[in-house]
């Protein structure tokens, strides 16, 4: 019998690394290695680990996830890493299987992944296709709006929204946040959106724990080819069709309104096209802890361990 394909999160203690856990409770088909909580900081027994798997998860800050990069010394082991330390690194494959005719395949044939941001997963799911349809240049002034529940923020920001008695405690309801305007997602929106320069992003938050929208306003009278907007929902529902985990709605939906929260707990994708006139609406919805993080890492780990994609990544009820 074929020994099962062992995976070791470092750093599953944090908010992506217990979603992991929780989206891969169940499962029998794999055997998931943890280190004793006592020695979570010895960086021996976590470089042991790492190289004792099939596949290590890096659910750590950027600098300590170059790190446990740097201790992994056995070059059979695969990684996948859900920082932003690697997105736009050579060498590394980007995490979102459904960017690109193939995407899937490379992950599947990588020994290093980069899962892609919450935000960015958004962006580049609405964006990419209509740059590579010609319909937006490569040059557009793109703007990217989001809102995202305060987990998108880490530990730190969830005690601020949280606990009472963090130094750093809110009574927000809702903040806009970046507005240094150098957010660190702004590389790899660049890079995959396939734009020749930096968008203009905007990120907030909202009281809500998770969930996310992601919105790009368009003007037709500037876009390449003269397209309607049933053309830029055409060339993305052809893109996606057939996909499990990213959907286009209906040309003629017309929502009062979107919430961030509807597709909490689940890894999918809702895209949208809104019209007027001459003005577009492109929107993403996502949960910014599913889709935009630990949904995406177990489906790229199932592609890396060539394990069929029979599970929906969502959290059990």
């Amino acid at each position: 019998m074929m020994s099962k394909p062992s995976i070791f999160i470092d750093g599953e203690a944090g908010t992506t690394g217990l979603q992991i856990r929780q989206r891969l409770e169940g499962r029998t088909d794999l055997e998931i290695v943890s280190i004793d909580h006592a020695r979570r900081k010895d960086d021996a027994e976590r470089k042991r680990l790492l190289n004792s798997v099939d596949l290590a998860i890096l659910c750590l800050p950027d600098d300590a996830a170059k790190q446990a990069v740097a201790m992994i010394d056995n070059p059979a082991v695969k990684v996948l890493d859900p920082s932003s330390a690697h997105r736009v690194a050579e060498g590394w494959t980007y995490g979102f299987p459904e960017m690109l005719p193939g995407q899937a395949e490379k992950i599947a044939a990588s020994k290093r992944v980069s899962n892609p941001g919450c935000y960015p997963t958004g962006a580049v799911a609405l964006i990419r296709p209509l740059v590579d349809a010609g319909f937006i240049p490569d040059s557009y002034p793109i703007s990217v709006n989001a809102v995202s529940g305060y987990t998108g923020g880490g530990n730190s920001l969830i005690a601020a929204f949280e606990d009472e008695a963090s130094p750093n405690h809110t009574n927000d309801m809702f903040r806009l946040y970046g507005l240094e305007l150098k957010h660190k997602h702004l590389p790899e929106m660049q890079k995959y959106g396939a734009l020749a320069h930096k968008p203009m992003f905007v990120p907030s938050v909202g009281r809500f724990r998770q969930g996310m929208i992601v919105s790009v306003p368009l003007q037709l009278w500037a876009l390449a080819k003269n397209p309607t907007a049933k053309d830029l929902h055409d060339a993305l529902s052809q893109h996606y069709a057939g996909q499990r985990f990213v959907s286009v709605l209906p040309f003629d939906a017309k929502p009062a309104g979107l919430e961030p929260e509807g597709l909490n707990g689940t890894n999918q994708l809702e895209l949208s096209v809104f019209a007027n006139d001459d003005l577009v609406l492109l929107t993403a919805r996502l949960d910014n802890l599913g889709k935009g993080a630990s949904g995406a890492a177990v489906q790229n780990l199932d592609l890396m361990l060539g394990i069929s994609a029979k599970h929906d990544y969502s959290l059990a009820a």
